[in-house]
């Protein structure tokens, strides 16, 4: 039995620190090398402190600001720890419900603005965290965001087109817009008080 047992365990014990170990911190020293500012979770500063993350969405509230697509993390929003997407069916009475409800308050919010309102601003991503609305969510909060910082929405949409990003390699995905990098891109021309 021990004749048979012991090339098994050597097996297992080699693998563990192959897959492990040994995998696990080349590829991590390698992103090091080569990516770093990503490795190190894309980590956004102004002013010597940490604001956000390019990767992960945050919460903003106030009239002044881009709100992101909603949080299906459970606990708190877009609580990294926690990624996961809401799992419920499209034919789920909760989720029309939550989609129906998350239109009212885009209406609300947005009280001029009488188009659809953009699907990203009223269904959370399939992680919880997508940082990204599309150029389309974003067009259709400019009025109220133009309104709260006392600037013409021209101008407001001159931010927004620098803060578009197009597709990856020209094919791949769709035009987005990170909503921490163009909220901080507003507060820096024209802060809320």
């Amino acid at each position: 039995m021990i004749k048979e047992l012991r090339p098994a365990l050597s097996l297992l014990l080699m693998l563990t620190v192959l897959t492990g170990l040994a995998y696990p911190l080349a590829v991590t020293g390698l992103a090091q090398l080569v990516f770093p500012w990503q490795a190190q979770g894309s980590l956004i500063e102004r002013d010597g402190h940490v604001v956000g993350s390019a990767l992960i969405g945050q919460s903003f509230s106030g009239p002044g600001y881009f709100h992101g697509r909603p949080s299906a993390t459970a606990d708190q929003p877009y609580n990294a720890a926690n990624s996961m997407g809401s799992n419920l069916a499209p034919s789920a009475r909760a989720l029309a419900d939550g989609v129906t409800a998350a239109v009212q308050a885009a209406k609300a919010d947005n009280p001029g603005n009488k188009g659809p309102v953009p699907m990203d601003l009223v269904t959370a991503s399939a992680s919880g965290l997508d940082p990204h609305i599309s150029p389309a969510a974003a067009r259709f909060q400019v009025k109220r965001v133009a309104n709260a910082r006392r600037v013409t929405e021209d101008e407001i949409e001159a931010v927004l087109a620098t803060q578009t990003e197009g597709r990856e390699l020209a094919i791949l995905g769709e035009a987005r817009v990170n909503v921490l990098m163009l909220n901080l891109a507003l507060d820096q021309r024209w802060p809320i008080r």
